[in-house]
């Protein structure tokens, strides 16, 4: 009987864990919707973010996105340690949360667990916005190495219209060549 009790704790707690860590998002943000995956796919760089520990001291950070064949998208995550003096990277999958349709997936690069992951502005599928599971995590992101600054002013309102404190935002160095851009 014990044993049935843990067991039902465990199951409820990831239960809960997984419908409070990957469908959630900051309230008054919105998903993209007409999302093509398709045309997203491909290398992103990071032009500014929300500094958090496991992109702590990155310059030079990107995203490269590919399909799996199971319809989730492979995720590496590189960039440059400029502490360690050294190139980083991180494999991940993200899946959609829903309508493949709808910008609003999760990502984990730590087995079963998962965090928000949702675009929300998109340019000409050149330049993102993205929000994470809460007013935490930000990126702005582009095919370049460099956003236009009428992109970067609207973005930068959007995310404040939705609560973000884009004062805290982190300027992404986009200096060097990095041996995981193909």
């Amino acid at each position: 009987m014990k044993n049935r009790i843990i067991f039902t704790l465990l199951i409820s707690f990831g239960l809960l864990h997984g419908v409070i860590s990957c469908s959630s998002m900051p309230e008054k943000a919105k998903p993209v919707s007409h999302f093509d995956v398709n045309r997203y796919l491909g290398t992103w760089y990071e032009i500014a973010r929300f500094d958090y520990r496991f992109e702590k001291d990155l310059d030079n950070a990107m995203a490269q996105y590919s399909l799996n064949k199971d319809g989730s998208v492979k995720v590496v995550n590189s960039g440059y340690n400029f502490k360690k003096n050294k190139w980083v990277s991180a494999d991940g999958t993200a899946k959609f949360r829903g309508d493949r349709n709808t910008a609003a997936l999760k990502v984990s690069f730590f087995g079963p667990f998962y965090a928000g992951y949702n675009v929300i502005a998109l340019e000409d599928y050149k330049y993102a916005l993205v929000a994470g599971k809460n007013l935490d995590y930000l990126w702005i992101l582009s095919r370049e190495k460099v956003i236009p600054e009428h992109i970067k002013q609207n973005f930068i309102s959007k995310a404040q219209e939705i609560g973000y404190d884009t004062s805290r935002l982190i300027w992404v160095k986009q200096d060097k060549k990095s041996p995981f851009d193909k």
